[in-house]
């Protein structure tokens, strides 16, 4: 049984840590980091009891189990770029960080996988797959600072689902702390293995509500020969669905990614944020980011004939073609560029919606008004994967002494429940979502959720609060 919190004090727990860790691995009182205190959601800062950074899975295991002998609750921590509030701490809780929990551990050829330290950022990992000749299809704006075992706690998607999938997707074995200290390795290999339950799936985004992942195996993919990427000008959003539907029938596999921009997004991220170029001139209803990736050299011909075609057929009102790979790049940065709108807007809430790529559109006209009419002041930028059913919004009240962030939730979240759509495409749900998760699971699900979390947390000890 876990001990009663009352049995033991604050000193204690903190000495047994320092103890069995050592002295570098335990930060408490004035000596806890700022970034510690709050992840990149909008919620307040709160200070935890201690951090706690062990070196290797063994530590995360021994800091675990002291935490659950003294009912210590724990909030395990990556990257700290989530902004749903999940790695946010709680009063009274030891914040685990995953930041000396780093590296590759090896990468075999022959299986085409990785594997690699929880804690390592996906930047690294992808840097490495390609000096070994390989590709890691995971890909997000935050690449630099996020954590791979964030990643997979949040089941990150990014911008190549339509092609790779989520993250889910890419992982073969894992191995992961459980919230009574066990330490329970699964570093499967094999793209087939039906011996028994999947049980790295509980894990995968459960955002550390069910276990800390220490180590995993990622799934490799064959480093693609050419990258191949246009913005596209549109003047409809049935263009964009009818060169969605031409880019599936005419790429297939080589379609990598196809991200949207509203022109209230376009507008900021290519004028008002430093370093963004504009590649195509003249206003436009929509602006399409088309990514392909090719195994040979055939690649660029393929995709040039079609975007020639799409242009011919009037679908594309302009059109700029990547000539190299800086160019891929730049292009991208039009996408990247959210990151960095708080700098220019100023605090404002982001949302990470899921809806019929049909109706994303529709969706975005009613918000968008709504939003306006009811609070007074209020804009709205529009962006996001879209083919494959994944809407990101930023809205925000400029020059506000403080952000309506309630009544912005409101009209989001309801709409979405109105449209049928998810209010987590893939940032996962933490704190800040946690009231609207009836608003795209049924009360079934939800029990089967809560039993599965009793069963593997009697206590309640690991990142209570999330989610559920």
């Amino acid at each position: 049984m876990v001990a009663s919190p009352a049995t033991h004090t604050v000193p204690d727990v903190v000495d047994r840590l320092r103890e069995a860790l050592g002295s570098l691995a335990v930060l408490s009182g004035t000596d806890i980091p700022a970034r510690n205190e709050q992840d990149w959601s909008t919620l307040e800062s709160v200070r935890p009891l201690a951090v706690v950074r062990p070196a290797d899975p063994q530590g995360v295991s021994t800091a675990m189990r002291i935490a659950a002998e003294h009912g210590i609750a724990v909030v395990p921590q990556g990257g700290l770029t989530g902004l749903a509030g999940g790695a946010r701490p709680i009063e009274g809780a030891i914040a685990l960080s995953l930041e000396r929990l780093v590296g590759i551990e090896e990468i075999d050829p022959a299986s085409a996988t990785m594997t690699v330290r929880a804690g390592t950022t996906l930047e690294t990992i992808q840097r490495a797959a390609d000096a070994a000749g390989f590709f890691f299809a995971l890909d997000l704006g935050a690449r630099g600072s996020c954590a791979i075992g964030g990643n997979l706690s949040t089941n990150a998607g990014g911008n190549r689902v339509l092609r790779y999938g989520m993250t889910r997707d890419m992982v073969l074995g894992i191995e992961v702390v459980l919230p009574d200290g066990t330490l329970m390795t699964s570093l499967n290999k094999m793209l087939k293995n039906n011996a028994g339950y999947d049980l790295k799936q509980l894990f995968i985004g459960s955002e550390g509500t069910l276990g800390i992942i220490t180590r995993v195996v990622l799934r490799l993919f064959p480093r693609p020969a050419c990258t191949m990427a246009a913005i596209c000008g549109l003047e409809s959003y049935d263009a964009v669905l009818e060169l969605l539907a031409s880019a599936r029938q005419s790429l297939g596999p080589l379609l990598s990614a196809f991200e949207v921009m509203w022109p209230d997004y376009w507008e900021v991220a290519t004028e008002r944020v430093s370093g963004v170029r504009k590649p195509i001139r003249g206003d436009h209803a929509f602006y399409v980011l088309v990514e392909a990736q090719g195994s040979d050299g055939s690649g660029p011909e393929r995709f040039d004939a079609w975007l020639e075609g799409r242009a011919e057929a009037g679908t594309v009102e302009d059109a700029a073609v990547a000539q190299s790979i800086a160019d891929v790049t730049a292009f991208w940065g039009t996408r990247d560029a959210a990151a960095d709108f708080k700098q220019v807007l100023g605090p404002h809430a982001s949302f990470d919606i899921g809806l019929s790529v049909s109706d994303m559109d529709a969706y975005a006209r009613v918000c968008r008004a709504k939003l306006a009419v009811e609070i007074p002041g209020c804009i709205s930028l529009f962006y996001g994967h879209i083919a494959d059913g994944n809407m990101h919004i930023i809205a925000c009240v400029p020059g506000a002494e403080t952000q309506p962030f309630d009544a912005i939730d409101d009209v989001v979240y309801n709409l979405v429940r109105q449209h049928g759509g998810t209010v987590s495409a893939e940032h996962g749900i933490g704190l800040k979502k946690k009231p609207f998760l009836s608003f795209s699971r049924t009360a079934e699900e939800l029990a089967l959720m809560r039993t599965i979390k009793r069963a593997m947390d009697p206590h309640g000890l690991l990142n209570p609060g999330k989610v559920l």
